[in-house]
């Protein structure tokens, strides 16, 4: 499918370097086959997440690996990796660190020194974020949200690049406490990571009890993500591709004009503003990964489940009618064309 492109200039050293990323994933693929079977959706969606400065949030049921797939991302970027075990009597300062009470040898002389906590890495993995109480949620996600952290009455920045991947278990666990709407929708993307098909698993299972698992080995650094970073907000986006993700976020929302039926039937709030962000950037970080340098609708239809399911909220009588956030996410590629000539609103 061909994009109407608006027209802006374009700079050939940015092209050049877009088209060098399709190597470079494959290479950033290659490590991670070592240890990791199968998952590469996953993958894709996190590497995605990455160039687009958001953050992650996995959820599946224990044994997945997927905390061994994010040390490995880690490895593999060449990148400082903290894990954080949230557990129901984790505090704030867990995470974020304290001050603490130092004396001086020399001196005698007392004072007190902030002490920094495991957020301070390039990569943190908070591992079963909705095993914690409301209050430390609210602290990693502060943090998330502003890359930087205060005590003592001063501010810490927090290291660059700065990503968050944080794992819950499937809500109808016992010992949960579900993350609201509104920190939901603080991470870019909602990864589900699922079991593995019968030839991942009988892979795994020969992999690992034979004790051939290889080492990730670095091929990308922090530099090099973060120059990709600035490269995905650089690239420019048609109007098309804009309008599309724009009328895909507007048809979520019950009682807006136009919406189709199903939405006013099944929806109890949809998505915000950052549903439009978050479909733009990511399109563009995936045609990134690809070596393309302008977005398209295809790269929108591909990120739009993990941008937008924990963007919208089914209300009872869809829940009752076995709809979920998947099957509207669905619904809605169905009902709005690709295809149509999408202008800038006047009002």
């Amino acid at each position: 499918m061909s994009d109407t492109q608006t027209e802006q200039p374009v700079n050939q050293d940015d092209v050049a370097a877009v088209e060098a990323w399709d190597a470079t994933r494959k290479q950033v693929l290659a490590e991670l086959n070592k240890v990791i079977v199968g998952q590469k959706d996953v993958i894709e969606q996190m590497l995605i997440a990455i160039l687009a400065r958001g953050h992650c949030l996995l959820e599946g049921v224990p044994g997945l690996a997927k905390t061994l797939m994010i040390h490995s991302l880690a490895e593999a970027m060449d990148l400082s990796f903290h894990r954080i075990q949230f557990t129901p009597d984790l505090m704030p300062s867990d995470i974020t660190g304290t001050d603490v009470l130092q004396e001086d040898p020399v001196t005698k002389e007392r004072r007190y020194e902030f002490v920094k906590g495991p957020i301070f890495a390039n990569i943190v993995l908070g591992d079963e974020i909705n095993r914690t109480p409301p209050k430390t949620q609210a602290s990693m996600l502060e943090a998330m949200q502003e890359r930087m952290i205060s005590a003592g009455g001063r501010d810490f920045k927090l290291p660059s690049p700065f990503f968050v991947l944080a794992t819950q278990n499937p809500l109808e666990q016992e010992g949960t406490y579900p993350l609201p709407e509104a920190q939901l929708d603080r991470f870019l993307l909602y990864i589900k990571v699922d079991y593995p098909t019968g030839a991942e698993e009988w892979e795994i299972a020969r992999r690992v009890t034979s004790g051939s698992m290889g080492t990730p080995q670095p091929v990308v650094d922090g530099d090099t993500i973060m120059q990709a970073q600035e490269l995905v907000k650089r690239m420019p986006v048609c109007d098309q591709v804009v309008g599309y993700a724009w009328a895909l976020v507007r048809a979520t929302r019950p009682g807006q004009e136009g919406v189709p039926d199903f939405v006013n039937k099944w929806i109890s709030w949809g998505a915000g503003p950052r549903g439009v962000l978050a479909l733009i950037s990511c399109a563009k970080s995936r045609a990134l990964l690809q070596g393309r340098y302008h977005a398209s609708v295809e790269d929108v239809q591909a990120i739009i489940k993990p941008a937008l399911r924990h963007r919208i909220a089914p209300n009872y009588a869809g829940l009752a009618a076995g709809i979920n956030s998947e099957k509207l996410i669905e619904m809605l590629l169905d009902a709005i064309p690709a295809d149509k000539n999408y202008t800038a609103p006047t009002a």
